[in-house]
């Protein structure tokens, strides 16, 4: 069983014993997130950071106890900064506003969609986050649960759009084929696969889609898709 401590947003910045710490705790985010951004997640390690930062690993743990604390300070780092959208208006403009934000935050910072991101910490640029969303459906006669379930459902589609877009972005880099170049190398087995008759519906989309072969159909599916279910949310409102 995990010990229980206090969270890193309720202890303060200057350690309990040892000297006095030199580094600030978003300094400590910052440099971690251009360790991510511009090498994945999985290559920030407390010694790499430590190096990064020019102390000693064992120096390092003073600050921060654990990776998945130091992932706590580096998403609440990234909310901060890189987190916009406009609050007011209609509660679609409002939460159309916040997933566009959301997106676009992820597509700067890809690593925060990964797998072993961690779970939602409510460090104090999250927590304000949060709190600004929430706040832009209060007086719709919503109980908070019903609140909260718009907000979650608005952010659960946005990250899973957000990463399709970064697994076809690294699927284009690992390959070097953007989506055209796929297709036509997929071309001859999809065309087996028409020509056998056993996938009607399949055969439909290849032949008569027009969405696979959009520019901008990764943009377009987030659109749309947003739009239905900012419709299917319409149907929480009381009245």
């Amino acid at each position: 069983m995990a010990s229980e401590r206090a969270v890193i947003w309720d202890r303060p910045a200057r350690a309990a014993r040892g000297p006095a710490p030199s580094l600030a705790r978003d300094q400590i985010a910052s440099a971690a997130v251009r360790l991510a951004d511009a090498q994945g997640l999985e290559a920030v390690s407390m010694r790499v950071l430590a190096a990064e930062l020019g102390i000693g690993a064992t120096s390092l743990y003073r600050y921060v106890e654990s990776k998945d604390e130091l992932i706590d300070l580096m998403a609440d780092a990234v909310m901060g900064v890189d987190m916009r959208f406009r609050s007011g208006g209609d509660w679609r403009a409002h939460l159309r506003s916040y997933a566009r934000g959301l997106r676009a935050m992820i597509q700067r910072h890809s690593w925060m969609v990964v797998e072993g991101a961690g779970r939602t910490s409510l460090g104090p640029n999250t927590a304000a986050t949060f709190e600004r969303v929430l706040r832009g459906l209060d007086g719709l006669g919503l109980d908070i649960d019903d609140m909260l379930t718009m907000v979650e459902t608005v952010d659960a589609f946005t990250r899973g759009r957000a990463l399709e877009e970064v697994a076809d972005q690294e699927a284009v880099r690992r390959s070097g084929l953007d989506n055209d170049a796929w297709m036509r190398q997929q071309e001859p087995y999809v065309r087996a696969l028409v020509d056998s008759g056993r996938y009607p519906l399949l055969s439909r989309v290849i032949l008569d889609a027009e969405a696979p072969h959009d520019p901008e159909r990764l943009e377009t599916a987030f659109r749309r898709g947003l739009e239905l279910v900012l419709d299917g949310l319409a149907s929480m409102l009381p009245g």
